[in-house]
């Protein structure tokens, strides 16, 4: 048996076939330098601060010096949001994030040591 050439027909979907997989290729590549390892490549701050434990009594002080004048001191909202259960809108990382970028006005920019972030973050983890 011998295999016979293509038909005419046939040939246009080969090259169909081909340019999909080659467009699909090029897709994969893009999401994953796009999206996969920039986000695996976090930034060293958050990466270090994630990497700790936190004290939420120790971020419960940290709280009531930097944020509670707009969050309220039991964190109920008052300018600023109420912050219980934020840990159930947001992940650790949008939550170091909003912190240290201050990024919905009129919240100021706010970057602690990586530990104090750390307390933080437990405090806020707390409020659920």
């Amino acid at each position: 048996m011998t295999a016979q050439p293509p038909s005419p027909a046939q040939q246009p979907q080969r090259g169909l076939i081909s340019a999909l997989v080659l467009l699909t290729a090029i897709c994969v590549t893009l999401v994953l330098l796009v999206v996969v390892i920039p986000a695996a490549r976090s930034d060293p701050y958050t990466r270090t601060t994630l990497q700790l434990s936190g004290s939420a009594e120790q971020g419960e002080q940290l709280f009531l010096l930097n944020c509670a004048g707009c969050h309220g001191i039991a964190a109920q909202g008052l300018v600023g949001p109420n912050l219980h259960k934020v840990d159930n809108r947001k992940n650790n990382r949008q939550l170091i994030q909003q912190v240290v970028s201050g990024r919905t006005p009129p919240m100021p920019r706010f970057q602690p040591e990586p530990q104090a972030m750390a307390d933080l973050l437990a405090y806020l983890h707390s409020l659920s």
